[in-house]
């Protein structure tokens, strides 16, 4: 798994979006659990904050210590009884220990992706299974990117306009630009990203590299996955609505612990 820098931190919000509906769906699912709640990929708190102010008690764990440090001034500036319903950790999804266990872990925004062998995501599924109670439940999304590569080939090419935003704390455009490969064999997808600074004067003032490394698995391969872990999947959805799977880009999992 591979860590934002400072550069890239200071973008994340602001390029990594979320998917439509997906923290009204997360929060639902913890208000129905109950605390405390485990989000593993926390990342600056995107679904970690919405979740505390429903009145849930959340620890968030994350690799990265620039989106922890992104996260903790979120905490740091929200409500008093927000801030006492959030922990944050710094941790490696793979191989965590913490001292209880919960009604619900969850893993959002294909932060589970960022495991990029079989043996890493058998590893973090194991832990996510020890830190759950009786009956617990898991839920994650991933996305599979059959139709995009069935399109694009193998996603090879020169760069791409993704999109753009404006940095607020400057008022400059930011424009990112990608290219994306697919690797069949590892199941492997690799997006390096260019963010270019514009000022309005139409300067490029700077530029960030990045590279996003995700590992894509197929509806079968995770479904027996989940259940090689001790897991059975109650659900599998297309989108947050509750929409089918339609046997290519967003799975949502709801698995419990048996």
């Amino acid at each position: 798994m591979e860590e934002y820098c400072g550069a890239q931190a200071r973008f994340y919000d602001l390029y990594f979006t979320g998917v439509e509906g997906d923290v009204a769906f997360y929060v639902e699912e913890a208000r129905r659990a109950g605390s405390p709640v485990l989000e593993l990929g926390c990342g600056t708190g995107r679904i970690a904050l919405p979740v505390a102010r429903a009145g849930i008690r959340v620890v968030g764990l994350d690799r990265s210590a620039p989106l922890l440090a992104l996260a903790g001034q979120k905490v740091a500036a929200a409500l008093p009884e927000v801030r006492a319903s959030v922990e944050l950790v710094q941790g490696d999804m793979r191989e965590f220990s913490l001292a209880e266990r919960f009604p619900l872990v969850l893993v959002p925004y294909r932060a589970f992706q960022h495991l990029l062998t079989p043996v890493d995501q058998e590893q973090a599924l194991g832990c996510i299974y020890e830190h759950l109670e009786e009956g617990g439940r898991l839920v994650l999304d991933l996305f599979d990117p059959l139709q995009d590569m069935a399109v694009s080939g193998w996603g090879r090419g020169g760069l791409k306009k993704d999109t753009d935003f404006i940095e607020p704390q400057t008022g400059n455009q930011v424009v990112v630009w990608y290219t994306r490969h697919y690797d069949p064999q590892l199941q492997l997808m690799e997006q390096d990203l260019v963010f270019e600074e514009v000022d309005q004067e139409g300067r490029v003032v700077s530029q960030n590299h990045g590279r996003l490394t995700l590992r894509y698995t197929f509806r079968y391969e995770m479904h027996y996955l989940l259940e090689l872990s001790g897991f059975e999947v109650e659900a599998l959805y297309g989108d947050f609505n509750g929409g089918p799977f339609l046997g290519h880009g967003e799975q949502v999992w709801v698995a419990r612990r048996v």
